[in-house]
């Protein structure tokens, strides 16, 4: 479905990805682990259409992305949960939602969809009414989230999902990360708790420095020695 081939990303002359390439299947879910500045939020960023690649390719089904403005890649089946939530704080929990179906036209649909963001997440829909600054952490990770499926996508790009989450909503997070994916939309998840993320994914991936450096599916990462010391503190 996403593959990546030879991905450059410089921001001046600073080469921050240097040449990558990785593939995500239809139904899958593929993560991408790797410390603090490796890479992983630009990677997402390019894929998305928010940095500029310097060369290298990105192709969704066949269609070159880099070549599609940004504010159309959604249209194609393309969402992104970008780290930080980023809600409209201003915007009540129903309105943010609305807004991520902005690219659509099929009323019964979204509206059907609603139902079923609201399904996922109850605590949303309790909250529809409530401006969307006003949420906890917790909330707000879910409200983008949700606010991405809006968009009927086929592939979700999740990054840093539980980041500053209590354990309890780690879980919780994750849990919804694996019913979303049975619903059959593939994620691309960028996570710092590497342990959490590999046990959901099909693929991973080890990024550092603007490279990868290992590959192979979550379990045979989660069992690889140099991962478990350098990620999960084994």
């Amino acid at each position: 479905m996403l593959k990546v081939e030879n991905l450059v990303v410089r921001y001046g002359m600073i080469e921050a990805i240097k040449g990558i390439s990785f593939e995500v299947s239809d139904g899958e879910i593929v993560t991408l682990i790797g410390a603090n500045g490796a890479g992983k939020t630009t990677t997402m960023h390019a894929i998305s259409g928010l940095v500029k690649a310097a060369s290298g390719s990105i192709t969704l089904d066949g269609v070159d992305l880099l070549k599609t403005p940004g504010h159309k890649i959604i249209s194609l089946g393309l969402a992104q949960v970008p780290e930080g939530r980023r809600v409209f704080a201003q915007q009540t929990v129903e309105e943010n939602l609305i807004l991520g179906a902005y690219v659509r036209r099929d009323r019964e649909k979204i509206a059907a969809d609603m139902e079923y963001v609201y399904d996922l997440f109850p605590r949303l829909k309790e909250r529809k009414l409530q401006t969307a600054g006003t949420l906890s952490g917790g909330e707000q990770q879910m409200l983008a989230m949700g606010r991405a499926l809006m968009s009927d996508p086929k592939i979700i790009l999740m990054d840093e999902p539980s980041m500053g989450l209590s354990p309890l909503l780690v879980s919780e997070i994750f849990e919804i990360i694996s019913e979303i994916n049975k619903k059959g939309v593939t994620v691309l998840l960028v996570e710092q708790n590497a342990k959490r993320a590999l046990a959901i994914a099909d693929h991973a991936y080890v990024l550092e420095t603007g490279k990868i450096t290992l590959e192979g599916t979550g379990k045979e990462l989660a069992s690889d020695e140099r991962v478990q010391k350098a990620y999960l503190g084994g």
